[in-house]
C-alpha cells in the first residue's frame, strides 16, 4: 500500500484486516439531525462517520482529534483506503 507519491504509507501498511461498517450511517450526523454523502470507518475503532463531502466532515475532525488515522470507505462496492496524515490510498 502506498501514498500518492509512492513512498509507503506506515499506517496503511499496518491494516492487516479491514474494519467494515456495522451500521450505514454517521453516527455523530443521527445525533444531531444531519445528512451525509458518503460514510468512512475507522479502522482504529471501527467508528463509521461522514466524509469530507458532508457538511459535517465527521471522519476526518475524528481523526484529528483522535489521532486515527485510517479510514476505509464504507460505501457498497468501494474497496479503498485512507490514511489522513500521509494522505495515502489504497485499494484492497
Amino acid at each position: 500500500m502506498t501514498k500518492t507519491d509512492d513512498r509507503p504509507c506506515a499506517h496503511l501498511a499496518a491494516i492487516t484486516t479491514v474494519r467494515h461498517a456495522e451500521r450505514r450511517e454517521c453516527a455523530e450526523c443521527v445525533k444531531i439531525g444531519a445528512r451525509w454523502v458518503h460514510l468512512r470507518t475507522c479502522q482504529q475503532c471501527g467508528g463509521t462517520l461522514c466524509c469530507d463531502s458532508s457538511p459535517n466532515t465527521h471522519a476526518s475532525k475524528h481523526a484529528r482529534a483522535t489521532g486515527h488515522p485510517v479510514v476505509a470507505s464504507a460505501e457498497p462496492g468501494e474497496r479503498w483506503l485512507y490514511c489522513y496524515p500521509d494522505k495515502g490510498y489504497a485499494e484492497y
